[in-house]
């Protein structure tokens, strides 16, 4: 009930207005959604069935929350979408540091104020926005930042005994009373600062120092923190968790379809972007397979985990790829090309935490064999297995293309290659047009020349032609003249034969 035009306690009386707790307040406002069927948690997808409903029970019971789970799963995000729970607008005794309701005040200043001026106490609104405070737990928070502590300049101004609770200057806690307060990272805070947290999570009450001041206050705490088995950096001390009522586990996208939603909506694309650069499925796809198979990856720490924000760094860094070529080659539109996935290393080797093989390995090498990996993987969904071909190779769809590079013919697909120079590269490969134009016909030009780039590197994961790093670009050959191939001694070669013993699927 909004009644925004009260400025004093007479008339909110008059108004009909009773205090309710935050947590009623949360109830009640998401009991009305729930039967009109609106969305609590919009922007958040694959979590219907799943950590959603945890949630709403867990707000139906009036709970305190903790959310757990690895990095990028959404818990702030879902933490920050409760505020839209709360009633737009409540009032509030005006001047109250700490938001006193004018007819529940639970302040000194709060309960002075409305025994010196009674009905005439002003009153305020305060929005709902302004009712969510957050604070990131880090090892040098104190009480002082969360409770409060002795001011002695305010001591000294008002000319006060230290023994006067008027000289108390709250913390975050306290000033967030009828709010929603939210930890993150909780195991980071210090053991000595969660044992603090005990009584306000309990009986709802602060202590500070020696002050004998009970102040019920009304707040929804969620925390939110990583597995504490996962991290050395610490963990949520027994008590504690005892008194958080409803632990909720988060999980990562367990869909292609969901992982690619989500990257689609949070990838902060320029309008000139979006016009310029135009990302097929396939592609849109293979960002989400890197996340995947790096999940279950050897070379990864999975204790760690991969990010959500992998897929959409790694996303924005390939259509930056594919612009970055068009400005170049001066063509005002342009399609995202598997090439341009050397865009997406650096999203990838910033987001991993590797094990010992993986760092022994290198990160951009691990980059790279993910990316070969999500290309075997999803080269199954357009074309037909080459292993099932092994035993019969007459039969093999993929017989003209492998038979014409073992001739010695090679292709170059070059980072900053022209539209033309790239399509007539395509082109030069006998049996590619013509694959493509079997398995998926009536496809336009720029999807035809996607599947026939993809069909080279599909075919290169599974060993039946060799890739190459070119310092500017890749190079297509025979499958021996790549195994054959032997470093010659500089650093610098060596790195590269590296990279193409891992592309040429040789550690796989």
């Amino acid at each position: 009930m909004q009644h925004t035009s009260i400025k004093n306690v007479g008339d909110l009386k008059k108004s009909g207005y009773t205090p309710r707790s935050i947590r009623e307040e949360l109830r009640q406002n998401l009991i009305q959604k729930l039967q009109k069927k609106e969305s609590v948690f919009a922007g958040i997808w694959g979590y219907e069935e799943t950590v959603i409903p945890d949630l709403e029970r867990a707000i139906l019971a009036g709970h305190d929350i903790n959310l757990l789970g690895l990095r990028g799963q959404a818990k702030t995000r879902l933490a920050r979408l409760m505020v839209n729970l709360l009633d737009e607008y409540i009032p509030v005794i005006e001047g109250s540091e700490l938001n006193d309701d004018p007819l529940a005040p639970i302040s000194r200043f709060g309960k002075d104020i409305v025994a010196e001026r009674g009905d005439n106490t002003p009153v305020v609104w305060l929005h709902r926005d302004e009712r969510y405070t957050e604070k990131l737990a880090t090892p040098d928070v104190s009480i002082a930042d969360l409770i409060g502590d002795v001011d002695p300049i305010k001591a000294a101004s008002l000319k006060l005994p230290y023994s006067d609770e008027r000289v108390i200057h709250f913390g975050l806690i306290p000033r967030s009373h009828r709010c929603i307060f939210v930890i993150n990272e909780l195991p980071d805070l210090q053991a000595r600062i969660q044992v603090a947290l005990f009584n306000i999570l309990q009986e709802g009450d602060i202590q500070i120092r020696g002050f004998k001041i009970r102040m019920p206050l009304e707040i929804q705490f969620v925390f939110t923190a990583n597995p504490e088995d996962y991290t050395n950096r610490g963990s949520i001390v027994t008590p504690l968790k005892d008194r958080i009522d409803s632990q909720i586990i988060t999980h990562y996208p367990r869909t292609l379809d969901i992982g690619r939603r989500i990257t689609q909506q949070e990838a902060r694309l320029k309008d000139e972007q979006r016009t310029r650069v135009a990302a097929h499925d396939i592609t849109k796809d293979l960002v989400e397979q890197i996340a995947f198979e790096a999940r279950k990856s050897e070379y990864v720490d999975a204790k760690s985990g991969v990010s959500a924000r992998l897929t959409i760094s790694a996303y924005e860094n390939l259509v930056a790829a594919a612009e970055r070529r068009a400005i170049i080659n001066q063509e005002k539109t342009t399609n995202v090309r598997i090439a341009d996935f050397i865009g997406v290393v650096p999203a990838i080797t910033g987001k991993v935490e590797l094990v010992y093989e993986g760092e022994q390995e290198g990160p951009g090498i691990v980059a790279q064999n993910l990316i070969g990996k999500a290309l075997r993987t999803q080269f199954a969904n357009y074309f037909p297995d080459p292993d099932k071909f092994r035993k019969q190779k007459e039969k093999s769809p993929y017989k003209k293309i492998a038979d014409w590079f073992n001739d010695g013919n090679a292709v170059d697909v070059l980072h900053n290659m022209p539209q033309a120079d790239f399509e007539k590269a395509l082109k030069a490969v006998p049996g590619l047009a013509e694959l493509v134009q079997a398995l998926h016909p009536n496809q336009d030009v720029a999807s035809r020349l996607l599947l026939m780039e993809f069909a080279l590197h599909g075919l290169a994961e599974h060993s039946l032609i060799s890739k190459h790093n070119l310092t500017a670009g890749l190079q297509f050959k025979d499958l021996l003249s790549g195994m054959l191939s032997m470093p010659s001694g500089k650093p610098e070669e060596d790195d590269d034969d590296n990279d193409d013993e891992f592309s040429s699927g040789r550690f796989r």
